[in-house]
C-alpha cells in the first residue's frame, strides 16, 4: 500500500491492549503507520532508537510512568518529537504535570477517534511549520524564511496581517481557531476594534480565494475560523 501524503509514522504507547487496539484500527484505516510499547521502558527505547513523526504516550504505564518517558524523551532525543499524552486523570494539575515534562497535548481518555486523528495532524502540522522553511499543506505552499505564500504555484502578494492570519489558521490545521483566539494572537492584550478582524479576514480572503474556483478560507459562525483543503484523489 502507497502511504498517503498526510499520514504519519506514529509510536503508540499503551498498556492497555483494547484501547490500542481501536486506537490503531481506526488510525490504520485512515492510513498512518503505528509501532506500539506496552512499557514505559520500550516505549523510551523505540523512541530513542526509531523515526517517528509523533508519540501518542499513555499516562499510566508499567517500568516508567509517561510522564518519565516524556521527560527522558525531550532529554535524550536527538530531535524534537511532538508528544500527545493519553490519560484518565483529567484535573489541572495533572495536565499541568504533562506541559512541564514537554507534552505538546492532552487528551482525556475516553476519547473520540476521530479528534485524536485531528489532533496528531494538527501536532504534525504545527511542528513541520515550526522546524521547516517551506512546507505544503494541500494547493498551499508555505516559506516561512522568505515569508512568501503561494496557491497552485501562484505567489500571493499578501499583506503582513494577512500572511499572519494564514500562519495561525495553517498552524492550527485542520482545527478552527476561534475569534478571540486569532484576536490574542494578533494584538495580544491590546484592544482593539471589533470589526478589525473581519476586515483582514476579507482582505485576505480577496487574494486567497477569489482568483481560485474552490475557497480554502472557511469561516464557522459564531465560532472563527479554519482552512478547509479539499481532497484530492
Amino acid at each position: 500500500m502507497t502511504q498517503k501524503a498526510n499520514s504519519l509514522n506514529i509510536l503508540l504507547v499503551e498498556d492497555q491492549l483494547n484501547i490500542a487496539n481501536n486506537i490503531a484500527d481506526y488510525m490504520e484505516s485512515k492510513g498512518h503507520i503505528f509501532d506500539f510499547a506496552t512499557q514505559g521502558k520500550q516505549g523510551l527505547s523505540l523512541a530513542l532508537e526509531q523515526y517517528y513523526d509523533l508519540i501518542i504516550l499513555d499516562l499510566n504505564l508499567p517500568t516508567m510512568d509517561g510522564l518519565e518517558v516524556c521527560q527522558q524523551i525531550r532529554e535524550k532525543a536527538d530531535r524534537y518529537i511532538p508528544i500527545l499524552m493519553l490519560t484518565a486523570r483529567d484535573s489541572v494539575e495533572d495536565k499541568v504535570s504533562g506541559f512541564t515534562v514537554g507534552a505538546d497535548d492532552y487528551l482525556t481518555k475516553p476519547f473520540s477517534l476521530q479528534e485524536l486523528e485531528v489532533r496528531c495532524l494538527a501536532l504534525s502540522r504545527r511542528h513541520l511549520l515550526q522546524t521547516k522553511d517551506v512546507i505544503h499543506i494541500g494547493p498551499l505552499s508555505i516559506n516561512r524564511k522568505q515569508k512568501e505564500i503561494q496557491r497552485d504555484g501562484k505567489i500571493l502578494a499578501l499583506h503582513s496581517m494577512g500572511y499572519r492570519i494564514l500562519i495561525i489558521l495553517a498552524e492550527a490545521y485542520p482545527q478552527v481557531v476561534s475569534r478571540s483566539e486569532l484576536s490574542h494572537k494578533l494584538w495580544g492584550d491590546t484592544p482593539t476594534e471589533s470589526d478589525a478582524i473581519r476586515s483582514h479576514i476579507y482582505q485576505l480572503r480577496t487574494v486567497l480565494d477569489k482568483p481560485f474556483p474552490q475557497p480554502l478560507l472557511k469561516t464557522i459562525h459564531g465560532v472563527g475560523f479554519s482552512l478547509h483543503i479539499p481532497v484530492r484523489d
